[in-house]
């Protein structure tokens, strides 16, 4: 599973699939019934490794690791938005703007919903990113790697680039890869520990709040990609793999 999200109705997956290179499918799910819907094949995509959606615009996101963001409309047209020097490898979308990360260049892209690059995101040389969210205030949430203390981290970094503060989990239990983030309207961070199978809920300044998800409740299956749905109050768990494994979990109930 490289992608989970959610626009209106539908949960939509991506994952790629025993075809022809360079076709992919994206799965379609009921989300109020879970009920599989018509899968879509989509020629042309590459290497998917993420997608999320933009509920203001309708639109759903692919990161093509090939060099570029694809975009798909409400009527299943794609068309090419972002193409640059960064492989895309997640993504995300906050207030209609999308956020990229590139494990190859070690970067950050910022765009608006058409593509167009807002500015580039320097990080430090220690940080080799996973995942970046734009929170509700406009800093930016990263998960990466720390090279220089050899372990993973989740770190706050505001419009200058400055960071601000990092989150590692504990010394009993320190965070291990941290492999996706989803963020709320407050500023609470979801965080998929992946070494250690849970989900973690941090708080605003990135501090633990509390294990929203446990390994038993994942059933032993390793969280690889989030998308949170705040209005329900639903946070969807896309699993490592190529099956069609996604868990719908109520966080507003645990």
């Amino acid at each position: 599973m490289y992608g989970v999200t959610q626009l209106d109705d539908i949960i939509y997956a991506v994952c790629p699939f025993n075809l022809p290179e360079e076709r992919m499918v994206v799965w379609r799910f009921s989300a109020t019934t879970r009920e599989q819907l018509t899968d879509t094949t989509v020629a042309g995509l590459g290497w998917s490794r993420d997608m999320a959606a933009c509920e203001r615009r309708s639109r759903l996101y692919v990161a093509d690791y090939a060099d570029c963001v694809w975009c798909m409309s409400a009527a299943s047209q794609l068309k090419f938005v972002v193409s640059r020097r960064l492989k895309p490898w997640t993504l995300s979308v906050t207030s209609g703007r999308l956020l990229v990360t590139s494990r190859d260049t070690k970067a950050l892209g910022w765009f608006d919903a058409d593509g167009r690059e807002l500015r580039p995101i320097c990080l430090p040389d220690y940080m080799e990113p996973l995942h970046a969210v734009e929170s509700p205030t406009g800093t930016f949430i990263v998960s990466h790697f720390n090279r220089d203390l050899k372990q993973y981290q989740v770190s706050e970094l505001d419009r200058e680039d400055r960071v601000l503060r990092h989150f590692a989990g504990s010394r009993l239990v320190p965070l291990g890869e941290p492999i996706h983030l989803a963020v709320d309207s407050r500023g609470m961070v979801f965080v998929a520990d992946f070494d250690n199978c849970r989900v973690l809920l941090l708080d605003a300044r990135l501090e633990l709040h509390r294990v929203v998800i446990d390994e038993r409740q994942l059933n032993n299956k390793l969280p690889w990609r989030l998308c949170y749905k705040e209005r329900s109050g639903h946070l969807l768990v896309g699993f490592a793999g190529i099956g069609r494994c996604i868990a719908v979990f109520d966080v507003l109930r645990r």
